[in-house]
């Protein structure tokens, strides 16, 4: 699960040390020798993906086109294999692909943004312990750090005339303690006080604790100085603040409600002057208004949002008002997908954005004064980077105000995140390639699409069919079916690092979109509301069937696995069929009661994916947990979670995991030491859940008949 605070909706998104899991049992013969043909394509394992591969993968994210579209600054990502850590360095690229080379040191930069002019680059960078901002000058090299900041900055925007630069930080607060403690002797060694928890949300899933205080809106001189505070308040003011045109006002997205805590998802967009902070509202309605940019001729506003009608799945909506807040008007009304990252084009006649259809990431654009139900016009395509372990959206853009041209983070099922570059009424070319050395001679598996339709109501099904290298279709091959989270989330012809191991060690691997997945619109997604997990079941069930129909997949030869949201389901799937030889359920919700309870985003769940709270209808939770048909559970079936998930608590496995040793059901528990919700902290956790869940089904996989 994603955080709530996130437009458009809350999802429960997820996220072999030294060799694949399926190395620990012998390999079973085939059901009959492979042609020679066959033999002579099918790869070695040194010419297959391996679990150590993954901390030789690299990806782009964040592509910064310099305002005269010449230059692209982008974060380089990658792994260090001795501090098991990820590392970002910020390097440049020209727009035709030349003088490919690195600005920083690689000491952990991130989140370059150009100066209007493009003569600087401010950056976010770690400084010992922690997080500062930085500025580099581009003719001379020179980088200086502005300001020393108490906690790290976010949202980082830079003024019209470059003389400022905006952003968010946390302002602790200190609130009274609720007993006075006696003072302890010096030098006396004692027990840690007590930690006093007030707040309805008092931690948060790969950050812990919560540390008290609000988030606020700074500014600081470009050229170094003392920040000062412009907003004020108990309350969060979140997403990169935007500048007006004439650079006297920020603004900025907060829920400023007295109930925050309770109507988590109600913000509305805010006016701060920059000289004294007097603010201004400028919406006013029950839903989420975000991510506010003004028009370069400073008259209107593009923003985001929805009016909240409390379902589980709202689509984002592309809108756009007077500067002063008056006369909003939906632009996408017409267009049933989500937006994200709204951007003004250069003459102000259109809104670019990032959206996604039928599981593949686009960037489109809607004329300000386009007809009421216009289609937006689709700019590039394979637009991803969300997550390096499984095939989900993601990914960002930016635009050259100068000639329009688009960088990218672009993304197939054999590429993970590149910059590409899209200009107007030219194909995208792709500027970089960061994975050639580690894939030369080696085989990924290929991936093709493919439809059907559910049993439950014959609605249409997307998917896609993972194929180990050197692939026969005269074979019979074990299959892996892999469930995503959220579940308002999607899969897509995206890099998927998991999905390859599985590939590698000989399995065809089906992912598709089941309902309540995003991406095929509101209607689409909301099958599963105040209903999940429910008919998703008949959706995956036909993916399979139609898998197994091709004719190269072993009925007698399969397996489930998915994380969070997929967890759900695997753990649903083993109550209601035990077609499957084994299941993983990965980071799961197992008692819906429990959960809402325990999960960092009580105020959302309990609100948004059920009718009424627990205590007032608990057969309504139970009857729709994974844990009221463990009694059904014939299927060996291991449990994964991090025991640091704050979203998908520890506990939550552990439920279902007792009650299949209750039943004596072959199981086991795998409590991932340190490890968030995500998994993605240390590149060892991503590679021990692979292959954990790789040798389960390992002890299970069948010899071929």
């Amino acid at each position: 699960m994603t955080s709530a605070r996130r437009i458009p909706a809350v999802v429960f998104l997820a996220h072999a040390l030294a060799a694949t899991a399926a190395a620990q049992s012998p390999a079973p013969p085939a059901a009959a020798p492979p042609s020679a043909a066959a033999k002579a394509a099918a790869p070695p394992a040194a010419g297959r993906f391996q679990p150590m591969d993954m901390f030789g993968l690299e990806w782009a994210s964040d592509p910064q086109i310099s305002p005269d579209g010449k230059r692209v600054a982008y974060v380089r990502n990658s792994m260090d294999v001795m501090k098991d850590r990820r590392r970002s360095q910020i390097w440049l690229v020209n727009a035709d692909g030349t003088d490919h080379r690195p600005l920083t040191s690689g000491a952990g930069e991130f989140a370059p943004r150009w100066s209007p002019d493009g003569r600087r680059l401010v950056f976010t960078a770690h400084d010992g312990d922690a997080v500062q901002l930085f500025v580099r000058w581009m003719d001379t090299g020179a980088t200086t750090r502005l300001a020393q900041l108490p906690r790290a900055p976010g949202g980082v925007a830079w003024s019209p005339d470059g003389k400022s630069i905006a952003f968010t930080m946390l302002v602790p607060a200190k609130p009274e303690p609720l007993a006075k403690m006696p003072e302890k002797p010096e030098g006396a060694d004692w027990a840690k006080p007590p930690r006093v928890i007030t707040r309805l949300v008092f931690r948060a899933d790969g950050e812990g604790f919560i540390e008290e205080g609000f988030s606020h809106l700074f500014v600081l001189p470009s050229e170094g100085g003392t920040p000062r505070q412009i907003s004020s308040g108990s309350f969060h003011h979140d997403g990169a603040p935007a500048w007006t045109a004439d650079g006297k006002a920020l603004l900025i997205s907060a829920n400023r409600r007295d109930d925050w805590e309770y109507e988590s998802a109600d913000s509305e967009i805010y006016e701060f002057a920059v000289a004294d902070g007097a603010m201004r509202r400028l919406t006013d309605r029950r839903g989420p208004d975000a991510s506010p940019v003004v028009s370069p001729d400073g008259r209107l506003i593009a923003y985001l949002g929805y009016d909240d009608r409390y379902q589980g799945y709202q689509v984002t909506r592309l809108y756009v008002m007077n500067r002063d807040g008056s006369g909003a008007r939906l632009l996408t009304g017409g267009y049933d997908r989500d937006i994200e990252q709204p951007k003004w084009s250069r003459d102000g006649r259109r809104i670019l954005f990032a959206t996604a259809d039928r599981g593949n990431g686009k960037i489109g654009s809607m004329a300000v004064d386009g007809a009421a139900g216009a289609q937006p016009e689709i700019l590039a395509a394979d637009l991803g980077g969300g997550d390096l372990g499984r095939p989900y959206s993601g990914g960002s853009f930016t635009v050259a105000h100068a000639d329009g041209r688009i960088a990218y983070s672009w993304t197939r099922p054999d590429r993970p995140p590149e910059v590409a570059v899209a200009a107007p009424g030219a194909r995208t070319v792709v500027l970089t390639t960061l994975n050639d050395d580690l894939f030369t001679g080696k085989t990924l598996a290929a991936v093709e699409e493919i439809w059907t339709e559910s049993s439950f109501d014959h609605r249409r099904v997307q998917g896609w069919i993972m194929k180990p290298p050197g692939f026969d279709p005269a074979r019979k091959y074990p299959m892996i079916l892999e469930i995503h989270g959220g579940p308002f989330a999607d899969y897509g012809d995206r890099f998927g690092a998991e999905m390859q191991l599985y590939a590698a060690a000989g399995y065809v691997v089906l992912y598709g979109n089941p309902r309540g997945s995003t991406s095929y619109g509101e209607e689409f997604g909301n099958l599963i509301h105040h209903a999940y997990p429910g008919n998703d079941y008949d959706d995956l069930m036909s993916l399979v069937d139609m898998a197994i129909g091709r004719g190269y997949v072993d009925p007698a030869n399969l397996f489930v696995t998915g994380g969070s949201g997929g967890g759900v389901l695997t753990a649903w799937i083993v109550g209601k069929t035990d077609r499957f030889r084994a299941a993983v359920s990965a980071k799961p919700v197992i008692n819906w009661y429990s959960f809402v309870l325990t999960s960092d985003e009580t105020n959302y769940f309990t609100r948004y994916w059920f009718a009424s709270p627990p205590w007032e209808n608990p057969q309504e939770y139970l009857k729709r947990s994974p844990l009221s048909y463990v009694g059904n559970v014939k299927t060996p079936t291991m449990l994964l979670t991090g025991e640091a998930d704050y979203r998908t608590p520890i506990s939550e496995a552990e439920q279902f995991y007792e009650a299949l040793k209750m039943r004596k059901i072959d199981t086991a528990l795998v409590r991932v030491p340190d490890a968030s919700h995500g998994m993605f902290e240390r590149t060892s956790m991503l590679l021990a859940k692979s292959a954990h869940i790789l040798g389960w089904f390992e002890k299970y996989r069948k010899p071929a008949a």
